[in-house]
């Protein structure tokens, strides 16, 4: 799944070009996650005022409203003065004066939903419950420790949850715990101040360097003018099971946490 990272290298790859087109067409293909929310044609002759980003969510701006886009599970953008024909897998295309940005998402859990303002209720529904940006001034190591200590539920779990750091995914949790020594089993409500503002370092450390290496890239993510990501290349304990610790040598575990897997190193992350 395209994580915090993966989203903002991807608006960074295409929010400069797109600002000031106007709208000149959109298509659907198949229903995404969820409704458009509007006639695609009443988004013609909209101009793009800037593209944004909350947690995992594009936002992009128009005189008139605002799309949020979500890339789910498996999608990705393009945007290029001109692409190949729309194919089975291309879900939402919008034709602007400067381009053509297109949603490729083969599992469909992504979506184009469009929003008359952040107020909007539609807006409200998906934005309202994420927590604070790790890369923003907001995310402070005293109210992450408050905030901690009201979870009782493993701390790779609570950072996957997203209210109360927005996008720090699977990847980028299991890295960040690594460089904290903290095991992602460990109760989110023991850990100290000292140690978690550890991890509140180390998240934002590894989001920082996720970010200089274009993200990951895992299957097929690109960015929007089909760049990869390396970061995948530089990963402590992420898909490493079996491996040995780039630091002290014992073979790096995995285990299973709410569906999702979770790599870390027994001897550096004792609990």
């Amino acid at each position: 799944m395209p994580e915090l990272p993966e989203v903002e290298v991807t608006r960074r790859s295409f929010a400069d070009r797109i600002a000031g087109a106007t709208v000149l067409g959109v298509a659907m293909g198949k229903p995404l996650r969820w409704p458009l929310g509007c006639e695609p044609s009443t988004l013609v002759g909209r101009e793009v005022k800037t593209v944004g980003r909350r947690g995992k969510y594009l936002v992009i701006e128009l005189d008139q409203g605002l799309l949020l886009l979500h890339l789910g599970m498996s999608g990705s953008l393009q945007f290029a003065s001109s692409l190949p024909e729309r194919g089975v897998h291309d879900h939402f295309e919008c034709q602007t004066s400067r381009g053509l940005l297109r949603l490729h998402d083969p599992r469909r859990f992504g979506a184009v939903v469009f929003a008359d303002s952040v107020d909007d209720p539609r807006a409200r529904k998906l934005l309202d419950r994420l927590g604070v940006e790790p890369l923003e001034p907001g995310f402070d190591p005293r109210s992450f420790h408050q905030a901690l200590r009201q979870r009782r539920a493993s701390i790779k779990q609570v950072l996957l949850a997203g209210d109360i750091v927005v996008g720090v995914g699977n990847i980028y949790a299991s890295e960040a715990l690594f460089f904290a020594g903290i095991r992602p089993t460990l109760r989110a409500d023991r850990l100290s101040g000292p140690r978690a503002a550890l991890l509140h370092g180390a998240v934002i450390t590894v989001l920082q360097r996720a970010l200089a290496l274009g993200g990951s890239t895992l299957r097929d993510f690109s960015s929007a003018d089909g760049q990869s990501g390396y970061f995948q290349l530089d990963a402590m304990v992420y898909g490493r099971e079996g491996l040995s610790c780039r630091v002290c040598a014992t073979p790096i575990r995995q285990l299973k946490q709410g569906q999702r897997s979770s790599f870390f190193c027994p001897s550096c992350q004792k609990a």
